[in-house]
Order: C-alpha cells, then sequence, then structure tokens
C-alpha cells in the first residue's frame, strides 16, 4: 500500500509526539535514573534526586546560585518560527519555576535537514532568539545535529539568591496550591498532529505555549512560597505528587483546574496523547477518587504549562496581587494535607467546620 507522503509544511507530521508529550514516560526515567549516584560535591544545592525543573549549585564566596537546565522536543506547533518561540518559552521557563532569572542560553538543535531544508532550521532558530530577546537573554551558541525528527530547545543558565530558591519540595499541610495556565496543551496539539484542531483552537494553544512564566521570579521573594515547579510533560497529578514534602497528601478541587476554551470539543472525540496513559499508569496506585473524565486532562502531559505554587494561605492575597500584577490569572486548585499520602480528589472546597 502507498505511503502518503509526509506535508514539508506542517511540522508535527514529522513527529511521533508533540512537545513534552515526546517525554520518557515517568516510570522509565525513574528506573534509568536509580542507579546514579547523587553528586557530593559540596557546593551542589539541587541536583536531580527530585526531578527538579534545574540544577543549583553555589558560586563560592557568594550568597548566588547557578541554575542550570536543559530542555528540548519535538514539535508541537506546525511553524518554524513559532515552534522556536515556544521551545525557547519552556526552557527559560524552568528557570523561573526555581525562582531565578535566566542569564544565558544556548540552542539544541536536531533536524531532518535533507527533507526539512535549512531555512525551517534558520526560522526556528529565529524565533527562539526573538523569545529570548524579549526576556534579555543572549542566545549564545549551542550544538546541532542531522537527525530523521526534528527536535529543539535550549539550554539555560540562570542565577537566583539563595534565600530566593524555589524547589518542587516542601508543600507544607495546609497550603494552598495555586496553577497559572489552564490545562488541554498535550490534547489539543494531538488533534493538531490528526488534523482536527480548529482555527481559533490554534491560536489559543499558540499564545499559551508562547508564554514564559517570569513571574516565578517574583513570588520567590515571598516566604509564604513554600514550593513551586511548571506543569510540563508528567501532567497535573504527575507533578502534583512531586510537591509532596513535609505534607504527604494533596486535596485536589478538580473543578476548580482552569481548562483551554475548546478542549472539550476534542475530549468529545476522545482525542488523547499516548503519553496521558503512561502517566496514569504511573501515578494510579496514589490518585483516589478521580471521576473517569477527568482522566484525560489530570494526565494531560503540559508543553510549557503553568506554575504549580505551594503557599501558606495567610499569603495568598499577595500571590493572587504579584500574578494579576503580571499580567497573569491564579487558579486555586487545592490544598495540601496529613491526613492521607498521595492526592485525593474532590468536586469542590471542603466548607470549613
Amino acid at each position: 500500500m502507498n505511503q502518503t507522503p509526509k506535508d514539508k509544511a506542517r511540522l508535527t507530521q514529522w513527529a511521533k509526539a508533540s512537545g513534552c508529550g515526546c517525554k520518557m514516560p515517568p516510570a522509565q526515567l525513574k528506573a534509568l535514573l536509580s542507579g546514579l549516584e547523587r553528586s557530593q560535591y559540596s557546593e551542589l544545592r539541587v541536583g536531580f534526586e527530585h526531578s527538579d525543573d534545574a540544577a543549583a549549585l553555589r558560586i563560592p564566596g557568594t550568597n548566588q546560585l547557578l541554575l542550570s537546565t536543559a530542555d528540548f522536543f519535538s514539535p508541537i506547533v506546525d511553524n518554524p518560527y513559532d515552534f522556536g518561540r515556544v521551545a525557547a518559552a519552556n526552557a527559560l521557563s524552568d528557570i523561573y519555576a526555581m525562582g531565578g532569572r535566566p542569564c544565558l542560553a544556548l540552542g539544541l538543535l536536531a533536524w531532518p535537514v535533507q527533507e526539512l531544508g535549512l531555512d525551517s532550521a534558520a526560522e526556528v532558530m529565529r524565533g527562539a532568539q526573538d523569545l529570548c530577546n524579549e526576556e534579555r537573554v543572549p542566545l549564545a551558541g549551542g550544538h546541532s545535529i542531522v537527525s530523521e525528527e526534528p527536535f529543539f530547545g535550549l539550554s539555560v543558565q540562570g542565577l537566583v539568591a539563595e534565600e530566593h530558591l524555589k524547589t518542587n519540595q516542601g508543600a507544607r499541610p495546609g497550603d494552598l496550591l495555586y496553577l497559572t495556565k489552564p490545562l488541554g496543551s498535550g490534547i489539543m496539539a494531538a488533534a493538531l498532529r490528526k488534523g482536527l484542531l480548529e482555527t481559533p483552537d490554534y491560536y489559543g494553544l499558540l499564545e499559551q505555549l508562547s508564554v514564559v512564566n517570569r513571574s516565578g521570579a517574583s513570588l520567590a521573594c515571598l516566604e509564604e512560597v513554600h514550593a513551586m515547579t511548571d506543569l510540563t510533560g508528567f501532567g497535573l497529578l504527575g507533578h502534583g505528587l512531586e510537591m509532596l514534602g513535609p505534607a504527604s497528601g494533596l486535596d485536589l478541587w478538580t473543578d476548580h483546574v482552569p481548562l483551554l476554551v475548546g478542549l472539550e470539543h476534542y475530549l468529545e472525540q476522545n482525542i488523547l496523547p499516548d503519553q496521558c496513559y503512561r502517566n496514569w499508569n504511573h501515578v494510579e496506585s496514589r490518585v483516589f477518587g478521580m471521576e473517569g473524565p477527568d482522566f484525560a486532562w489530570l494526565c494531560d502531559p503540559q508543553t510549557n504549562g503553568g506554575l504549580l505554587i505551594a503557599v501558606h494561605p495567610s499569603a495568598s492575597l499577595r500571590v493572587e496581587m504579584v500574578l494579576e500584577q503580571a499580567g497573569v490569572k491564579a487558579y486555586a486548585i487545592g490544598s495540601f494535607q496529613n491526613e492521607t499520602e498521595g492526592i485525593r480528589c474532590t468536586r469542590s472546597v471542603p466548607s470549613a467546620p
């Protein structure tokens, strides 16, 4: 049977998965890292042991930490320039999620040059450079290889004062959980690859994917913010579980979780990325009370998703004010507790006794 040739104008047709949906499944990643020992360098503050957004190394003789991350993925949008912007925004957000400010970026490019040409690769780089320039971060070099499948991302370095460092661990009992972007980017990206994403929804998706989570640097100055991470390929449930520290459980108010406009249309068509199922297999034993239809968006792999923020209730208004001043919507979606272990899904905020 004749194969339909790939459409060179649509980058997503050259990828087996979209954006952070191409991440190694969490169970495989855990197995991969299980045989590695944490580095014993005395200046290393954060390594790979808790799946944080970036590594953190103390700069000797200062109170500053060097943050370092690398993030790349397959196309989640079709236009090369837009792909470069989205990939750059996603990588820079890792630094902001640790409370830092990015200061240097290097490009990481794998490209099927013979099939897609150099012009499209140059457009990817131009999109990334424009986004970095908007964030006042020099894109100063990088590395490129020829590949059968296109990938692009950045290695980013940043700085943060040690007292302002935020990690994905440390949520305390009673803390509220905030989210700063709606869910559904993985599902909509899957619809795009199938040619089913409607034009208004495409532009809504692109707008969200291109927003950098720079408000994380401001939130880090608040002592009442106890943990922070950005929501990406392991879905809300996976990243929510990563945040459990002194608090052993999370009450997730599923009817308070925001969803992208138009998402219901694709849920009705049962359009799901494969990573949804892999994410669920990883968290199933630690999630309780989830209603069947919620599975799709609770496990949906996000690309450049919003910040997840654990904050003491006394500072909730301050957090909302910081986000509002940054033009970011704040959604309170849960509360950490010690009554149960794992994530307990409920349909509403429990009433006060």
